[in-house]
């Protein structure tokens, strides 16, 4: 029980209590006047009926202000459960149509992304028809032939070349040394060593 509720209940009994000890007093004819004309009536009886007259049109009042107020309160929240729904179906849409942009994004990129896999593909087929058409052992193989005919040619010049110097130095005579100027500080050779050397290639230069 409440507060409110016990309080009511003491105020109440006190009441009756009250009215029970002063019933005789309450239940005594008297003369009462009503402006317009004039009664004989108890005046406790009148008074407890006004008394409960006006708790009655109190408690009716408190009760039609609590049913109003309880009907305007359900009029709100009908109203807010109605804008809750509208907001739930704009997010609901907006949210709808969020993903769809999502999922039109993501197939494009998926698209996009599948274009360049396959365009990169193709680039590595390619690629690998041209080393195939074209080995890497038939270039080195060509580069080496091409290496030892540089070589080949080189060691046929070097061979005309001393094959040139021999026939022109083999028709070559020395001079005899009485001839030849002995130079100071030289010594003159020999006519055995000249002998020996046909060429000429003793003789100091």
């Amino acid at each position: 029980m409440s507060l409110r509720a016990l309080l009511l209940l003491i105020i109440g009994a006190a009441i009756v209590a009250f009215i029970g000890v002063n019933w005789g007093a309450m239940t005594t004819p008297t003369d009462l006047n009503l402006i317009f004309t004039e009664i004989r009536a108890p005046l406790g009886l009148v008074l407890l009926g006004l008394m409960a007259l006006l708790s009655a049109v109190f408690v009716g009042l408190i009760a039609y202000t609590q049913g109003t107020v309880l009907m305007e309160t359900r009029r709100h929240a009908k109203e807010l459960s109605a804008q809750r729904e509208l907001a739930d179906k704009a997010e609901a849409s907006r949210f709808t149509d969020l993903r769809a942009h999502l999922d039109r994004e993501v197939t494009r990129l998926t698209e996009t992304i599948a274009s360049n896999t396959r365009e990169t593909l193709s680039r590595v087929d390619r690629a690998e028809m041209g080393l195939r058409d074209r080995p890497v052992d038939q270039e080195v193989g060509r580069l080496v032939q091409a290496v030892e005919n540089h070589n080949r040619d080189l060691h046929a010049r070097v061979d005309r070349l001393e094959m040139g110097l021999r026939d022109g130095l083999a028709g070559y005579v020395p001079a005899p040394a009485s001839v030849r100027p002995a130079i100071a500080g030289t010594p003159v050779p020999s006519a055995e060593q000249v002998d020996d050397d046909p060429i000429g290639t003793a003789v100091p230069r």
